[in-house]
């Protein structure tokens, strides 16, 4: 009995060490790794912090992407392609030539096109002269009527003034003969008196038919003359048929002046030149090849470059026109470029798709929609030394915080063909 309990007093007893048994301490120990929590968290909260004031004051988007201008090169004439004067990813300038369809066709056109018009020119040039002297020779002969009415008139005046003067020596014959026949019976007179009173007063009627005759014909002259003085009075009319005829022929002669201008301009098309500068992409066409008008045969990259990134509505409550932008690019990840936002697209992508969504049937699900932003580099010498071409992913972030001075704003906005009224 007395064993055992001095047995487990023994054991209870608390060991005693020496500083030779090689043992340390427990409270240092503790105390340390006390220390070093304490320190982990308050590396960890600054940290915290400092992420979560960065977060709110960035908005970033990993739907984003280099963009640029791409201009598709097409012929806006029909025919077989002769010669290609660039090949891919070649770079060229404005007017540089890229392709030359065969201009047989189109120079025989323009050829024909001058024959036409030479001919119709020719005719201008005819019809021209004859209004002239269309208006010349209807003068002239309206003159000339206009005399020869007054010649007849003056004819048949003086032809009806000797029917008078014939007539009434006829009428003076007449009764010297009925008053000869009286006396005859008689024998007043003798028969010689009597037969010269017939003779004279046959003579007279005579006389006076001729007069009569000549009247009548000195009035259908007349009337001959006023019908030449009709015709002429027409003069007008046939001066204005003239004119017309020749504006019809000035009308052939430009119709044939802007086939000609067509056939050149046809002709010049044969020889297709770069509208811009940049880089030759998507090169679809070789000599011998037949293109249609339109059918896209080269693609032109033009070298300036943007970044359109399509954030979430939610993310645009405090964006605006002018904010500096952090810019990350996938291929150069130990880059990053400076740029700035130069405007936000009034619809969202969705509204501006090929078939967009119609709400108003069926089951409305809410989707969070995403509007694009174009950013803009601001320094073009961080671009030198990269190649950014349209495609490439980005990730933008931001700054909504920071102030944007009035004067930039306006000059970002109406750079961007926006209004200048700010939100």
């Amino acid at each position: 009995m007395n064993t055992s309990q001095d047995s487990t007093t023994l054991d209870s007893a608390p060991q005693q060490t020496g500083p030779g048994d090689g043992v340390r301490p427990k409270r240092p120990r503790r105390r340390m790794l006390m220390l070093a929590a304490a320190g982990l968290t308050v590396v960890g909260l600054a940290a915290g912090i400092h992420y979560y004031l960065y977060a709110i004051a960035h908005e970033s988007t990993d739907d984003a992407f280099i963009d640029s201008r791409i201009v598709p090169i097409s012929p806006r004439v029909a025919g077989h392609v002769a010669r290609v004067h660039v090949a891919d990813n070649q770079q060229v300038a404005v007017g540089d030539l890229l392709v030359e369809l065969d201009p047989h066709d189109f120079q025989a056109r323009l050829d024909a096109a001058k024959a036409t018009l030479d001919a119709a020119e020719a005719a201008q040039h005819s019809r021209d002269i004859d209004v002239d002297l269309t208006a010349v020779t209807a003068k002239a002969g309206l003159d000339e009527a206009e005399q020869a009415v007054a010649a007849a008139r003056a004819a048949l005046d003086q032809a009806q003034a000797e029917t008078l003067a014939v007539e009434a020596k006829y009428q003076q014959a007449a009764q010297d003969l009925k008053r000869y026949q009286e006396m005859a019976q008689s024998n007043t007179i003798s028969p010689q008196q009597l037969d010269q009173a017939v003779t004279t007063a046959r003579m007279a009627e005579g006389n006076l038919r001729q007069a009569k005759a000549q009247a009548a014909a000195r009035k259908a002259q007349l009337a001959q003359a006023n019908a030449r003085l009709a015709s002429a009075r027409s003069a007008p009319a046939q001066v204005a048929l003239s004119t017309s005829r020749a504006e019809a022929s000035k009308a052939d002669a430009a119709k044939a002046r802007a086939e000609v201008q067509q056939a050149t301009l046809n002709l010049s098309y044969t020889r297709i030149q770069a509208p811009v500068a940049g880089y030759v992409t998507r090169k679809n066409v070789e000599p011998g090849a037949f293109v249609q008008v339109g059918q896209s045969l080269i693609a032109i990259v033009s070298p300036e470059v943007w970044v359109t990134a399509n954030f979430k509505e939610t993310q645009l409550t405090h964006m605006r026109p002018g904010q500096p932008v952090a810019i990350s690019v996938d291929t150069y990840p130990d880059q990053t470029f400076h740029g700035r936002v130069e405007s936000i697209q009034r619809g969202t992508g969705a509204r501006f798709s090929l078939l967009p969504p119609e709400n108003a049937t069926g089951n409305f699900v809410k989707v969070v929609q995403r509007i694009p932003v174009k950013i803009v580099f601001d320094r073009p010498q961080e671009l030198a030394a990269y190649r950014l071409v349209p495609g490439m992913s980005v990730v933008p972030e931001v700054d909504i915080k920071a102030t944007v001075p009035p004067a930039a704003a306006q000059k970002t906005v109406q750079s961007a063909g926006m209004p200048s009224r700010q939100p």
